[in-house]
């Protein structure tokens, strides 16, 4: 079996090269990698690949820097190229992105079976460009690998047992990499890093494009920040829109965007994650810490129903009574993505 795997961003060869591992131990199974280059990244060079155990691409289309259509055009035309000169048996997408929809898209008008991992989530924000994405694409695909109940109840609901489709609760392959990389995780360097510190991020664009939530946000973490240190890789974009708001907070650890690595590192130390990060939500509860999230919702519900996980919005009078008074659940022993049996699930699933 030929299997085309159709990637796109960072987070995306992190969850790819999980079932990669898995793929490998099967000789009956073939392996092809395309890299869109949705997100290009320089520090993807072939160190990266051998440092993240992750195979190199077979191709790199070099399509980034557009708009929503023009990218995911693009991406159609050039996937379907790939996918007639290699004739896969089965397509791979992973999670929301364009890269993911337009490898369906190619791979479904050539009516190539498509495995979708990730499906079934849903924000129920159609403003998202990321819900639109994994609704069309979990239409078209032939298996749906739900990382949790809550993903699997999600297609029941919209009708997908009435589809030629297969529902199959496999895991979260997330929960596979953190437990394969805590192993290689690095202490970033040129950091002074307190024995007590919470990790943040902020980048999600309902919080960067609007200035009252970001100014709430950044407000909330300085003065948190004055109880604990605060430690938050800041994407140069974020930067760039705090520089040109003159929004400058005094007291967070503000320190440049980090790898994967060194994110694994920081998670494993901290004391706390307050994010609007959709992966970092899951990563908190991976590594056993209590999480905040900067977002009116979320796509991973169990983490609320469980109390692990708390919205907070853009309130910073929110923020700062979550951060003091709320009592998270501390047992983390529940089974809610797999325990890192993921990768194996979709393997099994796709050989059968």
């Amino acid at each position: 079996m030929k299997i085309l795997t159709i990637i796109g961003a960072r987070p995306q060869f992190i969850k790819a090269g999980a079932v990669s591992r898995e793929i490998k131990k099967h000789k009956s199974l073939e392996e092809v990698i395309v890299h869109t280059g949705q997100h290009y990244d320089s520090n993807m060079s072939d160190i990266f690949f051998e440092q993240m155990h992750i195979p190199k691409p077979d191709y790199y289309l070099g399509i980034g820097g557009k708009s929503h259509g023009a990218m995911t055009g693009e991406m159609i035309i050039k996937l379907e190229e790939v996918m007639l000169k290699e004739k896969p048996d089965v397509v791979m997408v992973y999670g929301d992105t364009n890269s993911t929809l337009a490898g369906s898209i190619a791979a479904s008008k050539l009516h190539i079976p498509i495995a979708h991992v990730e499906a079934g989530l849903r924000s129920f924000n159609m403003k998202m460009p990321e819900e639109i994405n994994r609704i069309l694409t979990d239409r078209v695909s032939k298996w749906l690998f739900c990382p949790t109940d809550t993903a699997v109840e999600n297609l029941k609901k919209e009708g997908f047992e009435n589809f030629d489709c297969k529902i199959i609760k496999s895991g979260d392959v997330m929960q596979d990499a953190a437990i394969f990389y805590k192993q290689y995780a690095k202490k970033p360097q040129n950091v002074d890093i307190k024995e007590d510190f919470i990790l943040s991020t902020v980048h999600r664009a309902e919080n960067t494009d609007d200035i009252n939530r970001l100014k709430n946000i950044f407000e909330s973490l300085d003065e948190i920040a004055k109880d604990i240190q605060v430690i938050l890789p800041l994407h140069p974009r974020t930067r760039k829109i705090l520089e040109q708001n003159n929004i400058n907070p005094k007291n967070i650890t503000i320190i440049e965007p980090v790898g994967y690595l060194e994110m694994v590192w920081l998670l494993d130390n901290s004391k706390m994650v307050i994010t609007d990060s959709g992966g970092l939500q899951k990563e908190a509860f991976f590594f056993k810490k209590p999480c905040i999230t900067l977002r009116d919702e979320t796509e991973w519900i169990e983490l609320l129903e469980n109390n692990f996980n708390v919205l907070a919005g853009a309130d910073k009078e929110k923020i700062l009574n979550l951060y003091k008074n709320h009592k998270f659940n501390d047992n983390f022993d529940i089974d809610l993505y797999g325990r890192g049996r993921a990768s194996e699930n979709i393997i099994r699933s796709l050989i059968k």
